[in-house]
């Protein structure tokens, strides 16, 4: 099969890539000429285990192809995906500018032949009928389209593997021939097949990321009373999580959910809920306290650090990607800067995006060592494994004072206590 993926951020890319491991011919439109040129070189720009290695290799398989020309590639695809992003406006609503103009496009290059346009971007219910009405309107008139809506569930981090063992394929359409095709593309992939009209799709997107937002608030939550009481939140989260009907996935507290989804999807739906006239509290709720979170992290250093000289472990808001879109390290940044706190930095891979907004204001180290030594507290933002196994003994013995600000619970209070630490961690006594 011949496709077209308009789009190669984290969702086109992985998506293009394991289509064309299948064996299909693969199209990534793309908008900017220097991004093409070191994909068409095997540089997958960002960072996602494993992903360089089935670019590269689909790449000498003359499977994949990266353009900037939709003629070309729609005009001879039976199936193109729409996967670029939809950004938070200021209001609070998704911002469909891309999408639409992606669609525009399309339509203006569709050919006679059966063309499915699929839309994988995370978009408010309505919007695939908005890109039919659009394509409708730029279509040459002897060419024929169906519009479907099958939303991504990959996590950074994992991509490749979410996007080949998903727990669910989600298939929305009004077109059997779209929902036939669409079945037949995804042939090689596990997931339970789940069937359903372009609301649906559009609504399960929105309504599953909401629920894992929720789920990370409430363990946020659960945490600020077990501070308050002397409880353990890993104990109680534990117990609560072998209940089946609730489960222990995403129920975790820290310093917040962040990255690409999450934040911008709720946002995204308690819009749509003010548009709806639906009360939304339980979601407001659940980013109310997720800001909380951030803040309560930043007070708790505020407050007990020993001085102002501070090393930071992990920028990306999760390990395994060097995405920091909405990440909490830069909120913690930016307020800790405020109060004069000088700060010096590592993360394994997303030290350059954060270059983009505070440049030389914080400082960027090689290694986790150079990043706390002489300092007088140590702050673990993101739970990459390289920090899970640091020398202990030695970042206690090159650091001014032993302070340690643990916002992912990584380390055993214990353990902590017995290296001679003062160790905070978040929920925990």
């Amino acid at each position: 099969m011949t496709i077209t993926i308009v789009g190669h951020g984290y969702v086109g890319l992985v998506t293009a890539c394991v289509f064309a491991d299948f064996g299909n011919k693969v199209w990534v439109v793309g908008h900017t000429k220097e991004k093409l040129a070191r994909l068409k070189k095997g540089d997958p720009i960002i960072f996602e285990p494993g992903l360089k290695e089935l670019l590269q290799k689909n790449i000498k398989a003359r499977r994949i192809f990266f353009t900037d020309d939709y003629e070309n590639s729609v005009s001879e695809s039976e199936i193109v995906f729409i996967a670029v992003g939809t950004p938070t406006k200021e209001t609070g609503e998704a911002d469909l500018n891309a999408v639409i103009d992606v669609a525009r496009k399309i339509g203006k290059n569709l050919k006679s032949k059966l063309t499915v346009v699929s839309c994988k971007s995370t978009v408010p219910v309505g919007t695939n009928k908005k890109i039919e009405t659009v394509i409708k309107r730029h279509k040459p008139k002897s060419s024929e389209f169906a519009v479907a809506s099958v939303p991504e569930f990959l996590r950074e981090g994992t991509g490749i593997f979410d996007t080949l063992n998903p727990d669910r394929v989600i298939i929305g359409s009004d077109s059997k021939k779209a929902i036939e095709l669409l079945i037949k593309l995804h042939q090689p992939i596990n997931g339970k097949r789940i069937i359903t009209n372009l609301a649906s799709a559009e609504m399960i997107k929105y309504a599953s990321n909401s629920m894992l937002a929720t789920k990370i608030s409430f363990a946020n939550l659960i945490s600020f009373y077990c501070e308050k009481t002397g409880a353990n939140v890993v104990e109680v989260l534990d117990a609560v999580g072998l209940d089946n009907r609730i489960g222990r996935s995403f129920l975790y507290p820290g310093v917040g959910y962040g990255g690409s989804c999450l934040p911008k999807d709720v946002r995204a739906f308690l819009n749509t809920g003010k548009k709806l006239s639906i009360n939304s509290k339980f979601l407001e709720a659940a980013e109310e306290i997720n800001k909380t979170a951030m803040d309560s992290f930043v007070d708790v250093v505020a407050n007990n650090s020993p001085g102002k000289k501070i090393g930071i472990l992990g920028l990306s808001f999760k390990p395994n990607t060097d995405d920091v879109r909405e990440a909490p390290s830069l909120y913690i940044i930016s307020e800790l800067l405020k109060q004069g706190f000088e700060i010096k930095t590592y993360d394994p891979v997303a030290m350059e995006n954060v270059k983009k907004f505070f440049e030389n204001k914080i400082s960027f180290k090689k290694n986790p060592y150079e990043a706390v030594a002489k300092t007088d507290a140590v702050l673990v933002i993101t739970e990459w494994n390289e920090f899970k196994q640091i020398d202990l003994a030695k970042i206690k013995k090159i650091m001014n004072q032993p302070f340690v600000f643990d916002g992912r619970n990584i380390y055993e209070p214990e353990l902590m206590k017995k290296l001679g630490f003062k160790y905070f961690s978040i929920g925990r006594p």
